[in-house]
């Protein structure tokens, strides 16, 4: 493995990336780093402040982010969706937020996972990896993250109702004028509708294999 080895993992919520992410990151031995933190926390800060994330500026809120605010335990919620969609189509946020990711990943190198990291954070990745999996099968796998019954007799209307809100964050962030949701001309593409999370970190393993080779 060379040295500085940056691997940035893209795609939509829900796919698979954070969890393949972590398991690169610990297989090789690298730093990782979920990205979309960075913007949830930075929405969530907005909504504790009491600002509203579609019509106030969020560079400030951005800029003060911290490692603590990654490890808050209501990141992932409808709500904070919505946010970080919305802050991460601010220029400006991103820029502050861009230089943390280049950092983080500069000296050592890195795994990250988020929706620019091959396009915008590190065209010049060594290996670039999209990860997808149809909204279905997303919102299934979000509903589980957040559900206090699996059980539940509503079921499946609420997760009909995730798979809405997944749809519409995709639609909002593949329009976005400020780098949108898109894979890399030269990603390698993994759908994971069905794969489990040991197949798909075996067949990155063997994409990264052959990239670093």
């Amino acid at each position: 493995m060379t040295q500085r080895l940056v691997i940035a993992v893209d795609g939509p919520a829900a796919a698979g990336k954070g969890t393949l992410a972590r398991s690169l990151a610990e297989a090789l031995g690298l730093p990782y780093l979920d990205t979309g933190l960075l913007y949830r926390a930075t929405g969530r800060r907005m909504i504790d402040a009491g600002h509203d994330p579609a019509t106030a500026p969020a560079e400030e809120f951005a800029a003060t982010v911290g490692m603590e605010d990654l490890r808050r335990t209501d990141l992932r919620v409808p709500e904070v969706d919505r946010a970080a969609s919305l802050v991460a189509a601010q220029p400006a946020v991103r820029r502050v937020l861009v230089d943390v990711q280049r950092r983080f990943a500069g000296a050592h190198g890195a795994v990250l996972d988020g929706r620019d990291i091959g396009t915008v954070i590190f065209p010049d990745a060594q290996v670039k990896l999209y990860i997808t999996a149809s909204a279905r099968t997303r919102a299934e796998r979000r509903w589980e993250q957040m559900a206090t019954d699996l059980n539940a007799p509503d079921r499946a209307a609420q997760i009909a109702q995730v798979e809405r809100e997944i749809a519409a964050r995709d639609a909002a962030d593949s329009v976005r004028a400020t780098a949108p949701l898109r894979p890399a001309d030269d990603a390698v593409h993994i759908e994971t509708d069905h794969l489990d999370a040991a197949a798909v970190l075996a067949e990155a393993l063997r994409i990264v294999a052959l990239k670093t080779r």
